[in-house]
């Protein structure tokens, strides 16, 4: 059994395995089932995340009887690597919407109740598979999605320098390097969640589990995002989702444009918005108490609504 987060352990009927993907790509899963297996929940994460990070969440929603789901993305987490090193890269996120998009074909299973919960890069993958018809869950809950990246330059530059850079040299190589000072993870602690200890447990999980890590992200990465992400904004196919969708965002948010995707919601027929001011940094379900309260408490009233 792979390690585990230390504050959270493996409940016993909770199993780690794989899934293979079309092409042959092993991906790492996790299945937690619930007595009555009649509601589904899939739970994917964002950029560099392992499903260890979210066993908290994992065990909310399984209270409020869900059997959960969820996978490591392709080249990361146990999920194998798409760079030679722990760089996180990818050079169309068209592979991991059609990963995803199989995945729901093997896990769907009729006459149950599905919802899909993603989070950061989790959430924009799972909107553009929506978008594309990839598949149709009763309910989908997007938590910060990345349907918009914060840039110190604006977005438009950002993405400008990302793509002239993925386009000279190795599109593989690190957009930077990860700062492993005192200074460096303050600042990360202070772009993810204002819960000082949820954070140091993560940080003493990360040194103790570097096979699951990822570092920064490529180039091309970066470019993709931004092209992606923008991609998805004018997609015209938005405004013909069935699925009900909540977004979940955090308005002061330093890793995505929480404006943006409320700028997306108004183009859903059928989403509701919910927002967080600065008490709330990106990880809203590793976030203080209260946060993670309020964002729980609205997120299990929506899906009790349209997937009951």
């Amino acid at each position: 059994m792979m390690p585990v987060a230390p504050r959270r352990k493996l409940d016993p009927n909770a199993r780690v395995g794989e899934w293979t993907a079309p092409d042959g790509w092993r991906h790492r899963r996790f299945d937690w089932p619930a007595v009555d297996d009649r509601r589904r929940l899939l739970f994917q994460t964002g950029r560099a995340d392992m499903f260890e990070k979210y066993l908290d969440a994992f065990e909310h929603f399984h209270a409020q009887g869900w059997s959960i789901t969820a996978f490591d993305w392709r080249g990361q987490g146990g999920s194998g690597r798409l760079a030679e090193d722990d760089t996180g890269h990818i050079e169309d996120f068209a592979t991991l919407v059609d990963d995803l998009a199989a995945f729901w074909r093997d896990w769907h299973r009729p006459g149950a109740r599905h919802a899909v919960l993603g989070h950061s890069m989790g959430g924009f993958l799972t909107l553009r598979a929506l978008a594309e018809g990839r598949f149709a869950p009763d309910a989908a809950v997007l938590v910060a999605p990345m349907l918009g990246l914060r840039a110190p330059m604006g977005a438009v530059l950002g993405h400008r320098l990302a793509a002239w850079m993925a386009g000279r040299g190795d599109p593989r190589r690190p957009a930077w390097r990860r700062g492993e000072s005192a200074r460096a993870a303050r600042q990360r602690q202070q772009r993810l969640t204002h819960d000082i200890a949820c954070f140091a447990e993560q940080q003493a999980w990360r040194r103790d589990n570097p096979q699951l890590c990822l570092g920064s992200p490529s180039w091309s990465w970066v470019a993709q995002a931004f092209a992606a992400t923008a991609a998805l904004r004018a997609d015209p196919r938005l405004s013909a989702i069935t699925t009900p969708v909540q977004f979940v965002l955090a308005d002061a948010d330093r890793l995505v444009d929480a404006r943006m995707a409320a700028a997306v919601a108004t183009r859903l027929p059928h989403a509701e918005v919910v927002r967080f001011g600065p008490e709330s940094a990106h990880e809203i379900l590793r976030e203080i108490a209260p946060v993670r309260t309020r964002a729980y408490a609205a997120i299990d009233g929506f899906l009790d609504r349209v997937a009951p």
